[in-house]
């Protein structure tokens, strides 16, 4: 293990802390992180924790991005795949309150196939 590597941990711990807390560090601490590790499996999970705020927040595109880039790195993350899946799912539901039944179909196709990787 690297001094990067070790300071990049501390980067990711803080992140978590930050994050359970609800305080806004969180992303910054993860950024850094990502700036320091260079093991794909770690970069993995600081990617996908960094998709987990921004689905909090509401930025759903950012989120898939996110989900997308650590699955990239670690094709092992069912919960990346569920939480794609809500993500789509959830748009679905939006493109059905709006009257359009074929996007939330796709939508929902969508959703199902990133449920079946998950499972």
């Amino acid at each position: 293990t690297t001094s990067g590597e070790k300071e990049a941990f501390t980067y990711y711990r803080d992140g978590v802390s930050a994050q359970s807390e609800g305080n806004a560090e969180a992303l910054q601490n993860y950024y850094e992180a990502m700036r320091l590790e260079i093991d794909p499996y770690d970069r993995s999970y600081i990617l996908y924790n960094i998709g987990l705020i921004h689905t909090s927040n509401g930025e759903h595109t950012k989120a898939l991005e996110y989900y997308f880039r650590a699955l990239e790195r670690n094709p092992f993350l069912p919960q990346a795949f569920n939480n794609m899946a809500v993500i789509c799912h959830y748009r679905g539901e939006q493109a059905i309150q709006q009257g359009d039944s074929e996007i939330a179909e796709a939508w929902f196709d969508q959703a199902a196939e990133y449920w079946k990787q998950a499972i």
